[in-house]
């Protein structure tokens, strides 16, 4: 009898420990997916003003044409970038686009002068931020996600998830664009 109570208890225990492990590991696997999500939707939103930038450069600046070409292509590339490392190297392109962009504004005191030009940089600002609490929040899930699938006893469950790759992008692409007047 105590014999049986004792096995009936290591079961009980085998039992809830994997049900554990296995949630757990899952639960930190949608947590990187709920992440990179939120990264998309910040870098959507970002792209989503490049298109108004733009267009409010152009009605001062109609000459600067290869500018507007490049900023318009890394939008593009960004925006069918499917990785994390895709989109890094993409978001590198665009805020070195941008960097371009902004110096072309430079030489059109109007242009730094007008109210749409003003709006949409302070929005790409505040968008700019947000951008990297996004990368933060999903590198943290990353480093969690990857923590677990590494260390005993959550790595039995590897099968659960596989590790997640971070948002590395360079020092210089998570800036916010800066601009001079």
């Amino acid at each position: 009898m105590n014999n049986t109570l004792i096995v009936i208890g290591f079961v009980v225990v085998a039992v809830a420990f994997v049900v554990w492990g296995y949630n757990t590991v899952v639960r930190a696997k949608v947590a990187v997916e709920a992440a990179w999500a939120q990264i998309e939707v910040q870098l959507k939103r970002r792209y989503d003003l490049i298109p108004n930038l733009v267009e409010t450069v152009k009605g001062y600046a109609a000459h600067e044409k290869s500018t507007f070409d490049a900023v318009t292509s890394a939008r593009a590339n960004a925006l069918n970038a499917g990785t994390p490392a895709a989109a890094a190297a993409a978001d590198n392109m665009v805020t070195g686009a941008l960097k371009s962009l902004f110096a072309v504004s430079e030489a059109y005191p109007d242009l730094k002068a007008s109210s749409n030009f003003l709006a949409l940089q302070e929005e790409l600002s505040t968008t700019e931020n947000k951008v990297a609490f996004a990368r933060q929040y999903y590198n943290d899930a990353v480093r969690k996600l990857n923590t677990f699938l590494s260390t005993f006893p959550l790595m039995l469950f590897k099968g659960a998830a596989k590790p997640a790759e971070f948002f590395a992008a360079p020092d210089e692409a998570s800036e916010t664009p800066s601009v001079k007047f």
